[in-house]
């Protein structure tokens, strides 16, 4: 937890508050655009130490140019989360020079089927998987044993409102991402009592290269520093589930909750196309 003001010398999961200076470190996956970019924007100030992660090192670097002007002191790894190895082997370095108080596991992609294509090839489905559920699976993963023995921090995962209700034309992600609130879910009943608090974000639409790509309606659509602002308010604030818009997770875990007939004949009429990348 990163509140924004606290009373001098205070620790708050681990995160040391020395006169008006918030001190602390947090790791963030897919860093190089999008939300993303936009938190590590958010939590770059003086006294902090942030640990970007991205695949594109171009944009990467500009983001952690951006964080060392505002104060804040930045390291970064070129590397795709699907690399369990090298992911792990960076995070044990970092975490042992600057132990991490939240790792938000962001990096994701998305794709669809092409349009008139029944169903969804299975490379695609797996790729997503594979990024989205395993490689936040990867971030959160080799953090954990040194944030229990510690008795603090906070690993934050990065899912989707398709995580509430599969959405048609996207199956594979909506999958993934179903997987990735469902694993952050069954991780917190385990380590939470050991001091380790678990956030899962279910997001709708926001600015991204991955909503660029999105082709149909986008209810409720956010600005990217505006969604980053709620996601971190409710990271501050130990939330255990951030949603939003609070009406689309409303209605699409009401479509979940509904007999399938009726909730497959509803999400029928929602038509749209994922562009490849």
């Amino acid at each position: 937890m990163v509140p924004g003001t606290m009373v001098p010398g205070t620790m708050v999961t681990g995160t040391m508050v020395t006169g008006a200076m918030v001190t602390g470190a947090v790791v963030i996956s897919g860093a190089s655009s999008g939300l993303g970019a936009a938190l590590a924007r958010a939590y770059a100030g003086p006294g902090m130490t942030l640990g970007l992660i991205a695949r594109n090192a171009e944009r990467l670097a500009a983001v952690a140019a951006s964080g060392r002007a505002a104060g804040a002191a930045v390291e970064v790894a070129t590397i795709d989360v699907v690399d369990q190895a090298a992911i792990e082997a960076w995070l044990g370095a970092f975490d042992r020079a600057h132990p991490v108080d939240v790792a938000i596991a962001n990096a994701g992609v998305s794709a669809g089927p092409a349009p008139g294509e029944p169903g969804e090839q299975v490379a695609v489905t797996a790729h997503q998987v594979a990024v989205n559920l395993l490689g936040a699976a990867h971030v959160a993963a080799p953090l954990i044993p040194a944030m229990t023995v510690r008795g603090r921090g906070r690993i934050v995962f990065i899912a989707s409102l398709a995580a509430y209700r599969g959405l048609p034309y996207s199956p594979g992600y909506s999958a993934s991402k179903a997987g990735l609130r469902a694993y952050g879910e069954a991780l917190r009943a385990q380590i939470e009592p050991l001091g380790v608090g678990i956030t899962v974000v279910c997001p709708g639409f926001f600015a991204s290269p991955m909503t660029e790509r999105w082709q149909g309606a986008t209810p409720g659509l956010l600005s990217t520093e505006r969604a980053a602002k709620k996601v971190r308010r409710g990271i501050d604030r130990g939330r255990r589930r951030v949603s939003f818009p609070w009406w689309l997770a409303l209605g699409m875990r009401l479509g979940d909750a509904l007999p399938a007939a009726i909730g497959d004949r509803l999400l029928r009429g929602v038509r749209f196309h994922i562009c490849a990348p």
